[in-house]
């Protein structure tokens, strides 16, 4: 989604939304980059495009992600950072009952797992641990959790929230 460009579109309904895996902030570029990017554009060479991988090698890849370990902790872990987002004072977050509208669905349970082990995989790890999901977590529930409009008039975001509930939620 693109903030600025969004005339002529509509928002997804919230179970469209809820489909994808991941919502990434992506910022702009810092002076370096953005210099590098107007060198490129002003260039008239044009890298080729060379294959780095094959099919076969992601899909092994893939193979070899889904198999990194998942520990039965972690497991509880990642439920009850999805289930503090619908029930917050069950997890000693109160006041967070009256800033989420909506809390996160099954799917974000199965996608922060999935994403975890993704993160293990890409840290060279066959396990997958609390830090992984951690470090996941926020892409994968930003745009799960709607926020209140009381959350809003207080300059409060799902991000705002996700975070409060992993700072709070004990760790495995």
């Amino acid at each position: 989604q693109n903030p600025i460009e969004q005339e002529g579109t509509y928002p997804l309904p919230e179970a469209q939304v809820d489909r994808f895996m991941l919502k990434l902030r992506v910022g702009y570029p810092d002076k370096r980059e953005e210099k590098e990017i107007m060198r490129r554009m002003a260039s008239r060479h044009r890298p080729e495009v060379e294959q780095v991988m094959t099919p076969e090698e992601i899909r092994k890849m893939r193979e070899v992600a889904d198999q990194v370990y998942l520990d039965a902790k972690v497991e509880d872990y990642i439920v009850d950072i999805v289930f503090a987002t619908r029930e917050p004072g069950v997890y000693r977050l109160e006041k967070l009952e009256k800033l989420i509208d909506y809390g996160a669905s099954p799917r974000a349970s199965i996608y922060l797992a999935q994403a975890a082990k993704v993160q293990a995989f890409m840290a060279g790890r066959s396990y997958v641990t609390p830090q992984d999901v951690k470090t996941v977590g926020p892409d994968v529930l930003r745009h799960r959790v709607l926020v209140s409009y009381e959350a809003e008039a207080q300059d409060l975001t799902s991000d705002d929230l996700v975070q409060e509930i992993f700072n709070t939620v004990d760790v495995p």
